[in-house]
């Protein structure tokens, strides 16, 4: 079973799914240790981990695949659900997302219909397109696919209000995306809106700490309407908190020897990255 498949099979069987959000093989590896079956490649890290720049629309097309062949291939029995953003461009481009993604690896894909350059959904100020545009963007993706599992993402609560945030959802649901995502709801009573006026679909729940949207368990979610969930910075803050902590320590310190608990070991790390299967396997390869 691909892994679109597996993914679309426990949602449909009323599962629910909670994705962490991920950067590069290390952190899919970690996320896959720690006992994620499902991760989501999110736009928002790799812009900060592999550029150093914010989720305003820099990291693009190439970017993202290359990322997404590097994390499929670090971790190839798990479910890799990859951010498009916009999906780059035009009808031919966005044709082309739909052909990387799905020849990295991915199981699934996020687009939305917000404006190019875009921010991320917890950013103020920012503008989406018009219905017909947004449609005709996942109308291209839906007909491009072989496989790939289709979240349908819509900004407009923050441009123009729920109401046209919900409308835009039933129009994507309509169209047969396997689930819908209306970004940065501003408390439970949204989210209760949203998942009573936006039934026979799957809904996706951005839990981004610090955020927009209150936090809750995926339970919590689930008993609103909620199944695929997705916390696309958990890693990333925790671990920009923890390389801070670090470099300070060792620069006010000049050593780690006191801290040493706090470290994974040298052992454990390359365990992680798999030197024994490597050793085993001898200098040929093999």
């Amino acid at each position: 079973m691909s892994h679109a498949s597996a993914l679309r099979g426990h949602l449909a069987s009323g599962g629910t799914v909670l994705m962490p959000g991920v950067w590069d093989p290390m952190s899919a590896l970690l996320a896959e240790q720690a006992g994620f079956s499902t991760l989501f490649l999110s736009g928002f890290a790799l812009s900060g981990t592999l550029l150093g720049e914010p989720d305003i629309g820099i990291i693009g097309q190439s970017e993202m695949a290359d990322a997404a062949r590097r994390v499929c291939s670090a971790v190839p029995g798990t479910q890799v659900v990859v951010d498009a953003d916009t999906g780059y461009g035009d009808d031919s481009d966005i044709a082309r997302t739909v052909a990387l993604w799905e020849g990295a690896g991915a199981a699934g894909m996020f687009l939305e219909d917000q404006e190019w350059p875009k921010k991320c959904g917890h950013m103020e100020d920012k503008r989406v397109v018009s219905r017909d545009e947004w449609l005709g963007r996942l109308r291209t993706v839906l007909r491009c696919r072989s496989e790939l599992h289709v979240t349908a993402r819509t900004d407009a609560l923050a441009v123009d209000g729920i109401d046209e945030a919900i409308e835009r959802a039933r129009m994507a649901r309509d169209l047969g995306v396997d689930a819908v995502f209306v970004e940065a709801p501003r408390s439970v009573a949204d989210l209760e809106r949203i998942a009573s006026e936006v039934d026979g679909v799957v809904l996706v729940a951005n839990m981004v700490e610090k955020g927009k949207t209150p936090l809750l368990t995926p339970g919590e979610l689930a008993a609103l309407g909620f199944r695929l969930v997705v916390s696309p910075l958990s890693g990333l803050l925790s671990a920009a908190r923890a390389l801070g902590d670090a470099y300070a320590h060792l620069h006010r310190e000049g050593t780690m020897r006191d801290v040493l608990g706090s470290m994974t070991s040298f052992d454990g790390f390359t365990e992680l990255v798999g030197l024994e299967k490597h050793l085993a396997a001898g200098p040929d390869g093999r």
